[in-house]
């Protein structure tokens, strides 16, 4: 029985049929044309390498298409992948899904945006802290009482939550008057149409914290529309390499550094942690940077 066993393993080996584990990265918006996630992607691909396990990158058409990633979850739960790393688009809608990878013994962790999942780790930016930083240098550049909006992102997502929260909380604790909070789902067109109605009935706005950098661009655009360029300062939220040239031209005063290509690295590395057994801490902080003239060539 041993001698038919060794064969039946080293048949195996030299056919080719033992396959590396696989690793799903599923993330809330397509790396192609946002510089955020193409980093998450370049890190997970990376580590995957370096860990000799196969990664499989998807995400869905758009960060709003909830049934697209649900969809792209369970297609790949049908052919058993090992581990996921999950940015939700909807923590409450993906809840049933991410149990069933669990019960089928998947490793899964959340990454850039927390679940509703108990016990699955998060990985990524406290987002909070983060916008907080931002409104924190908004509170010290503009006189105390200026008007100052908001752009925020998709905020049944707990990454838009906190980060609208976090600034929200800055801002008007330091004194300045927030006069607008408006939805532009991370979306750089979205957010140039909605700076354009907060320009409207807000003329004397002195600053604006976008949620995002596309988000940011967008109101940028807005802006130099309206021949405002240089009279409102705009903070974003990433430090995109778009965003770090805008920083660098003036055009954007400020953004936050996040370690996107970290949250890709540490997602397929600890989601094979839970798929083999080990135990990790519940939340793993990837950390927040101010980006400012002084350091924003490090980010182009």
């Amino acid at each position: 029985m041993k001698k038919i066993l060794a064969f039946s393993v080293g048949l195996m080996l030299s056919t080719g049929l033992v396959h590396a584990e696989t690793v799903l990265i599923d993330m809330k918006g397509p790396g192609s044309g946002n510089p955020f996630w193409a980093a998450v992607e370049a890190g997970a691909k990376e580590r995957g390498k370096e860990l000799n396990v196969d990664v499989v990158v998807l995400a869905p058409p758009a960060e709003s298409d909830i049934q697209s990633q649900i969809s792209q979850i369970e297609d790949q739960l049908t052919k058993k992948i090992d581990a996921m790393a999950l940015a939700p688009t909807d923590p409450n809608a993906l809840k049933p899904v991410v149990e069933e990878a669990r019960k089928q013994g998947v490793g899964v962790v959340f990454i850039d945006t927390k679940g509703i999942n108990d016990g699955v780790t998060f990985i990524g930016t406290n987002n909070e802290q983060g916008a907080k930083l931002a409104a924190d240098y908004i509170c010290k550049t503009v006189e105390k009482g200026s008007e100052v909006a908001i752009l925020q992102g998709i905020i049944t997502q707990s990454t838009g939550k906190a980060r609208a929260d976090g600034a929200h909380n800055g801002l008007s604790g330091c004194g300045l008057k927030v006069v607008a909070e408006q939805p532009a789902d991370w979306d750089t067109a979205k957010a140039q149409s909605a700076m354009e109605n907060i320009l409207t009935g807000h003329p004397n706005l002195k600053a604006l914290f976008a949620s995002n950098d596309n988000m940011a661009l967008g109101a940028v655009q807005a802006i130099k529309s309206a021949g405002l360029s240089g009279k409102i300062l705009v903070v974003g939220f990433d430090a995109n390499p778009n965003a770090a040239a805008a920083v660098l031209a003036g055009d954007m005063a400020a953004t936050v550094a996040q370690n996107p290509k970290n949250m890709g690295r540490l997602g397929v590395e600890n989601a094979l942690k839970i798929k083999h057994g080990e135990k990790i801490d519940a939340v793993i902080d990837t950390g927040t940077v101010l980006v400012t003239k002084a350091n924003a060539a490090q980010f182009k």
